[in-house]
């Protein structure tokens, strides 16, 4: 009967001791789990450069425009660095960048550098910074704009489809490929793509200091090598974003020696939205076909 007693007791103090054990581990946890969230609150707080990757097709972002806007006001980032590495895409998604980009160039320096590819909208963006570099082997310019479509009414004949439409005036919906493209909504049409070409030369004329009817020379839609561009006044200089950061120390008064720190966008949904992308989007469209509306692209025949 005594050794069934102290067996019960030692099991009481046993459990106790884990107990007090397991409450020491989790408080030991929380303590540094705490603390590694204070070092990366810390760390993002402290003095650095940072660095936005635009790649790709570029379209309207509305999160990427949020982290802009926060990070325009964020004491902790000196200058920003803007890699470039796209051959554009929609007109507005180039634009928004370019304001976003001369926004924060209002507080803080921003230099664009660009990697093999640069054009049309890519190079809309680019124009936001305060100074582009770029590869000699970097292709960049395209300076323009172009709205495609195409008239299928002759492969429609041949297979016994007439397409009906009811629309509230003649240039509703054109162009539009259920219907020859009139006179009168190719001229509406051309002047849509106009204007917004305009706005593109004013930009590059107004952002690089070239004179006006020199720009409408270069923006006849042309590739640049980075050698060409910089001999043309639409760069500042050859080089790498070593050279773009000590642009920031020797020109800027940037303390040297910061680190540089990558731009997180944060998504909504985003894993689930890269998977589907990555397994649906790309196997069945290309990302040029998925584009709406006005398009400043750059892409080799046949592409």
């Amino acid at each position: 009967m005594s050794l069934e007693a102290d067996y019960i007791v030692e099991r009481r103090r046993l459990k106790r001791r884990l107990l007090f054990w397991r409450i020491l581990a989790l408080v030991i946890i929380g303590v540094a789990a705490i603390t590694t969230l204070t070092n990366i609150e810390d760390i993002a707080r402290s003095d650095h450069i940072a660095r936005l990757n635009v790649s790709g097709i570029i379209v309207d972002d509305f999160e990427r425009e949020q982290t802009l806007f926060e990070l325009k006001s964020d004491d902790g980032v000196r200058a920003l660095i803007v890699r470039i590495d796209s051959p554009g895409g929609t007109v507005v998604g180039g634009e928004s960048l370019y304001q976003q980009l001369k926004a924060i160039g209002e507080n803080k320096p921003v230099v664009a550098i660009m990697g093999s590819t640069a054009t049309s909208a890519g190079y809309m963006t680019a124009l936001g910074a305060d100074y582009l570099i770029a590869r000699e082997g970097s292709l960049t310019g395209s300076i323009g704009v172009l709205l495609q479509t195409a008239d299928v009414t002759g492969l429609l004949d041949k297979i016994g489809i007439k397409p009906e439409t009811i629309k509230s005036g003649a240039l509703k919906a054109q162009p539009n490929p259920m219907e020859p493209l009139s006179p009168e909504a190719r001229a509406a049409t051309k002047e849509v793509v106009m204007d917004m070409y305009a706005m593109f030369v004013d930009m590059v004329a107004e952002r690089r200091k070239i004179p006006l009817e020199k720009v409408k020379v270069l923006a006849d839609g042309r590739v640049y090598s980075g050698r060409q561009a910089l001999a043309n006044g639409l760069i500042d200089a050859i080089g790498s974003e070593a050279d773009a950061v000590d642009w920031l120390v020797e020109s800027r008064k940037i303390q040297p020696g910061l680190p540089v720190q990558d731009v997180k966008i944060e998504r909504q949904g985003q894993e689930w939205r890269q998977f589907f992308n990555g397994l649906v989007g790309k196997t069945l469209f290309s990302e040029r076909v998925r584009l709406d509306g006005l398009v400043s692209l750059w892409h080799p025949e046949g592409w």
